[in-house]
Order: C-alpha cells, then sequence, then structure tokens
C-alpha cells in the first residue's frame, strides 16, 4: 500500500470531521463526528481511523484553545474509533453499532462530567457531589447528544458503511484483497 495514498485518506478524513462539526455547529449536541468517524473506523480499520481521530482533536484544540474538554477529545474519539474498528473487524450487524453509539454517546456526557469536575487534576473534595450537579446541568445536551446520534446512526451508518466500503475497494484495490487494516 503506498504510504501517500493512506496519509491522503487520513488527512480527508480529518477534514471531514472538522468541517462537519463546524457546518453543524448552529445545533448544540448534534453533530456529525460520531458517525463518520465510526463508519470510517468500521469500514478501513483503527490504522486510518485512529490517526484521524488524534488529527481531529489536535485541530479542535487548535481552533478552539486549551480548555477541559481536550482531555475529553483525546480519551473518546480514539475510543470511538477502537470500538467500531473491532466491531468492523467482527463484521459486527448494524445493531450492535447503533447500540454501541448510543453507549459511547451516553459515556461522553459522563466523561466529560467527570473531567469538568477535575477527576485528572486530583480535586476530589465533594467529588460525587460536583460531578452530579455538573452532570444536571448538562443533561438536556447529553438527552440531545443521545437521541441525536440514534437517529442518524439508525438512518445512516449501514447505508454509508456500504458506500464506504465501495470507496475502499476503488481506492485499494490490490492491496489484501481491499483489506488495510
Amino acid at each position: 500500500m503506498k504510504t501517500s495514498k493512506k496519509i491522503a485518506v487520513i488527512a480527508l478524513m480529518s477534514a471531514t470531521l472538522t468541517g462537519g462539526k463546524m457546518a453543524m455547529a448552529f445545533l448544540p449536541n448534534v453533530e456529525p463526528v460520531s458517525i463518520l468517524l465510526a463508519v470510517y473506523a468500521f469500514v478501513f480499520g483503527f490504522t486510518f481511523a485512529l490517526p484521524a481521530a488524534f488529527v481531529f482533536a489536535l485541530t479542535e484544540t487548535l481552533i478552539w484553545g486549551v480548555n477541559t474538554w481536550v482531555i475529553s477529545y483525546f480519551i473518546y474519539w480514539p475510543l470511538l474509533a477502537v470500538v467500531f474498528s473491532l466491531l468492523g473487524a467482527k463484521k459486527a450487524p448494524v445493531w450492535l453499532a447503533v447500540t454501541s453509539a448510543v453507549a459511547l454517546t451516553a459515556f461522553f456526557g459522563v466523561l466529560t462530567s467527570l473531567v469538568d469536575v477535575g477527576l485528572f487534576m486530583g480535586r476530589f473534595d465533594n467529588f460525587w457531589a460536583r460531578f452530579g450537579v455538573m452532570y444536571a446541568r448538562g443533561v438536556v445536551f447529553y438527552a440531545v447528544h443521545i437521541v441525536s446520534n440514534l437517529a442518524i446512526f439508525c438512518a445512516c451508518f449501514g447505508p454509508l458503511c456500504r458506500a464506504l466500503a465501495k470507496i475502499k475497494s476503488q481506492l485499494f484495490p490490490a492491496e489484501l484483497g481491499g483489506q488495510i487494516n
């Protein structure tokens, strides 16, 4: 496989993650990053999706600056890439992918709340009380995020995977029979 082609595909993935997020920024917590990264990981595997996830997180940090959300991004997006790469390697059914997406989206709300109350900074005084307040404060946003990802994954995951698999077979026809994981 040509390294330059792989780097170009990863760059394109990263660009669509950032561009897609910016395009949907007017709708709070409705984002295309989850579905796009999940489809990239499911079809292309972690050798493509994991670097794209890190580039996306780094690009977001460069655009928006550093705050507690950066920790969450560098944990969550690579985790999503790894989970969906494993699901793709096992040829998991769509219902399992949708269920995993909903569970990971719910985890994102918990993770950001844990980070925001100082889990990784050693701030443990009244930790669970502060966590409860922080999580409750964002519960409407988390619910919107979960419901929107449920709808997006139900409607789009299968068709997007099939479309991207065709593109993958055209980009990498000879390399391992199109398998590039």
